[in-house]
């Protein structure tokens, strides 16, 4: 570990709780539940691996918030019922056993809460802000169906308040399980950045519009839930400029619409704030024209904690970015799955394994990244 590493490795508070170092585990989407969205015992040795190998902050993959519109993928798990709970304490719990280190601390777990909207994989029966034709086609890879994405439904005031209730409730029933906190998924093209993006909103209500219009729905729902769970119970949010099914897609108004949008989410005194590079490069995703940076904006404009995402396995990039004041913490993706200990691999000044599909496909399942470890179901 070099001097400029040794950041990495500082702890860092999120809300009332503290992250023992400033690594965090990338959500990413794994299909891995049962049919009935149940965490299985293989996804608890899965995510207790990364917290074995040293990494203070797991973010799950995005957790469905209700059975009418919510879930996005088959397999995808959920936390609506009982059984879903059960399975998550599971995953919680084997977390917190394997990332305890000597002093006592362990890693802190966070739900993110997804609805897919427009971009459902597994239905044709979809809501959104406005009835525009998603661009794009659905993921072929995905165990759903193929071709186009259909016309979403125009979320209605009863669809607006059932999706807002679906938030809170599995917010709760994470404070049950023993999470650490949540995180409201508000990136990647999914049902909050529908909102917040004006070519899929064309609202002519309070919803739509000018950008207080088009984050209310995503402040609303931050709001009720940090009024519904306990005081020291995380809750942070994730944003981003590319969609999962447009990858090119930027703000229109670049720095200038960053600013705007942080300027209004300011408000909320967010836990944290994670911005994601979906196409996995941050100087590609992330810089404007001017040399700033849409982390770097959040940041100053917001003054709370700010998570940075794409190609943060880069340690030269990840400890500029902190070192500079332009994030809090970096969240690692395919290069963890590769390396679920790389925060003991660069402690210990050790070489990375690079991240292939075909190292993915022959030998970096969900059941073989906790054996890597020894972690076993």
């Amino acid at each position: 570990m070099t001097k400029q590493q040794q950041i990495l490795f500082q702890p860092l508070t999120l809300g009332k709780r503290y992250s023992r170092n400033r690594f965090a585990l990338a959500p990413m989407t794994r299909r891995s539940a049962t049919a009935t969205g149940v965490p299985t015992d293989e996804m608890a040795a899965y995510y207790a691996a990364f917290a074995a190998g040293g990494f203070g902050t797991i973010i799950t993959e995005g957790t469905y918030t209700d059975t009418l519109f919510s879930q996005t993928d088959a397999h995808q798990p959920g936390l609506v019922n009982e059984a879903q709970l059960a399975g998550w304490k599971t995953v919680v719990d084997k977390v917190h056993e394997e990332g305890r280190d000597a002093n006592g601390n362990t890693a802190l777990i966070i739900l993110q809460l997804m609805h897919g909207g427009a971009l459902v994989q597994h239905t044709d029966n979809t809501i959104a802000p406005s009835a525009v034709q998603p661009v794009g086609i659905r993921n072929t890879e995905a165990n759903g169906l193929k071709g186009p994405f259909p016309l979403p439904a125009v979320m209605t005031t009863a669809t607006l308040a059932t999706a807002k209730a679906g938030f809170v409730a599995t917010a709760l029933r994470a404070v049950a399980a023993g999470f650490d906190g949540v995180e409201i998924h508000a990136a990647n093209g999914y049902l909050l950045d529908q909102f917040i993006t004006p070519h899929t909103n064309i609202r002519e209500d309070a919803y739509g519009g000018n950008y207080r219009n088009r984050l209310r729905f995503l402040m609303e729902v931050y709001q009720e839930i940090k009024a519904a769970v306990p005081a020291d119970f995380i809750v942070g949010m994730r944003l981003s400029e590319s969609k999962v099914n447009d990858l090119s897609y930027r703000w229109p108004e670049g720095a200038a619409a960053a600013t705007a949008i942080f300027k209004v989410l300011k408000e909320l005194e967010a836990d944290y704030i994670h911005i994601a590079a979906e196409g996995g490069n941050w100087g590609r995703e992330s810089l404007y024209s001017d040399g700033r940076s849409s982390n770097g904006i959040a940041r100053k404009i917001t003054g709370r904690p700010v998570i940075v995402n794409g190609g943060m396995h880069d340690m030269t990039l990840a400890t500029e970015l902190l070192n500079a004041a332009q994030a809090d913490m970096v969240s690692i993706g395919k290069a963890a799955i590769s390396n679920p200990d790389l925060p003991n691999k660069i402690a210990r000044g050790e070489a990375l394994i690079a991240f292939s599909k075909t190292l993915i496909k022959d030998s970096l399942t969900i059941s073989n990244v906790g054996k890597q470890l020894g972690i076993r179901n």
